[in-house]
């Protein structure tokens, strides 16, 4: 265990309360390890759990994940009141409103380590006058803070070409928090005890899962075309969507033109493990990530992947290894990438294993949260 940075104050921040688990463990983690640690975002189920659980402090602070002029500004003012109020000697905000304001606040009360934690670009997926106010806006973030943390080596690279900041580095191999190895681990038994349970008088079928935000930026229109090529080609199976639904319900119609195969969503859930553990197949289509958790929550599950070549995407998943890229975004060339896998069980099950192993070996989220307790520790050590 590293040094105790004993009387070390931390503020974390995140825009959303959906935001919150990705604090979860590593806010826990840094608080065992000697900090006084703060959380502030806009209040929700999740922040009030994180608060009645834990030693951490919460702080409830209304945000708005889209510009707003006069709203973002009585946040901000709010912001340097709380950030006077807990005098932190480390701030650490991810997400583009947070990073935005809590900066600009800790700036201003002259916090001395400032951390913009890069989790994505939302401008990535952007055109127009929007692109342009969006990547201002996160330059505007890069520039108020004193170190600039990307989860992934792609996303850094991405970020230092577009100019939000010249000096960008990744902690380790990257992700936000890692990946909690006991709970996604799941036997064969398991498995074909849960598919079982859920699909009882069914054919069995491989099942292609999705796990996120059914949102356009995670190109849900091209996975479900890809299905529908699968289908003209004689390809059957099912299709597993896991998450809320953001603006892209209307993207799912075309499931049901394909006739061999089922589709399922399940809305939002609290746990995705008993989900992932009924896959055989998982499908990140997306358009834009920072690093994509849910590729390691399927990895130890034994569950190979199939991603589009999108920043973070291509971090998470090593082509032809751990998984399997797409040679571009189109859903030709998704329903290729796919069709060898869904035909295939055994190569399915070997590429599976080694994403299993990379997984256990790298990304263990114990072993990211002592990652980010030593950086911070070492970013307050050199401030004082």
């Amino acid at each position: 265990m590293s040094a105790r940075p004993s009387g070390r104050r931390i503020l974390l921040a995140v825009t959303a309360d959906a935001s919150i688990p990705f604090l979860r463990g590593s806010a826990e983690h840094l608080a065992a390890e000697g900090w006084d640690v703060h959380v502030v975002s806009s209040g929700g189920d999740n922040a009030r759990e994180l608060a009645d659980r834990s030693p951490v402090v919460v702080h409830d602070l209304a945000m708005r994940r889209d510009p707003a002029p006069v709203p973002d500004l009585v946040a901000l003012l709010r912001m340097v009141r709380l950030v006077r109020r807990v005098r932190p000697d480390v701030v650490s905000a991810a997400t583009p409103k947070a990073a935005l304001l809590v900066g600009l606040a800790a700036w201003l009360c002259r916090v001395p380590v400032r951390v913009h934690q890069l989790w994505g670009l939302r401008y990535e997926t952007t055109t127009g006058a929007r692109r342009r106010v969006l990547r201002w806006l996160e330059k505007a973030s890069a520039a108020s803070a004193t170190d600039v943390v990307a989860l992934s080596a792609s996303l850094r690279a991405v970020a230092v070409a577009d100019g939000i900041a010249s000096r960008i580095h990744v902690i380790g191999p990257g992700s936000s928090h890692g990946v909690d190895v006991d709970r996604f681990t799941v036997t064969p038994d398991q498995r074909a005890a849960a598919r079982a349970g859920r699909w009882p008088d069914g054919p069995d079928l491989p099942v292609l899962g999705f796990v996120g935000r059914l949102h356009p930026d995670k190109g849900l229109d091209t996975l479900v075309d890809a299905v529908r090529l699968l289908d003209r080609r004689g390809i059957r199976g099912r299709l597993l969507l896991v998450g809320g639904e953001e603006g892209a319900s209307h993207l799912l119609d075309g499931v049901h033109d394909a006739g061999g195969w089922t589709s399922e969503t399940t809305g939002h859930v609290g746990d995705v493990a008993p989900y992932v553990a009924l896959m055989d197949l998982l499908c990140l289509p997306s358009r834009r990530e920072g690093f994509p958790n849910v590729v390691l929550e399927a990895a130890v599950a034994g569950v190979t992947c199939v991603g589009t070549p999108a920043t973070g995407v291509v971090d998470a998943i090593v082509d032809g290894e751990t998984g399997v890229l797409a040679a571009d975004h189109t859903p030709e060339a998704l329903s290729d990438a796919l069709e060898p896998l869904l035909r295939d069980a055994g190569r399915r099950a070997l590429l599976g294993a080694a994403a299993r192993e990379r997984a256990l070996a790298h990304f263990d989220q114990r072993d990211v949260w002592a990652a980010y307790a030593r950086h911070y520790a070492t970013l307050a050590g050199a401030a004082r």
